[in-house]
């Protein structure tokens, strides 16, 4: 109990840093020793399956059916133009605009 935590963005950066070397050294084993196994000359199980595997399915024909695909149906559009519209009469003026084009503009 007389350790101290560390906290702060340091502790947790040592943590991690910590964390990943030990993922990386673990990777590293893994890989030293399947590759001494191999040279030795015993390997997984695993292997021998996939090989196999991979021989029956070069022996294996697939055959796929398409069926033929139909083209769109193309639709004809007709627009037909609007008869023009009459000009409406315009808004009628309010009082303020009347008299402002009178002069009497305050």
């Amino acid at each position: 109990m007389s350790e101290e935590k560390e906290v702060g963005f340091f502790g947790q950066l040592k943590n991690q840093i910590i964390t990943g070397a030990g993922v990386i050294l673990t990777t590293l084993g893994t890989i030293f020793i399947d590759e001494i196994k191999s040279i030795v000359g015993i390997e997984d199980e695993t292997e021998q399956v996939q090989g196999a595997q991979q021989s029956n399915q070069q022996q294996q024909n697939v055959v796929i059916n398409i069926p033929e695909q139909k083209s769109a149906e193309t639709k004809t559009v007709i627009i037909k133009e609007a008869a023009p519209v009459a000009k409406s009469t315009p808004p009628k003026k309010t009082d303020t605009e009347k008299r402002k084009e009178e002069g009497l503009d305050w």
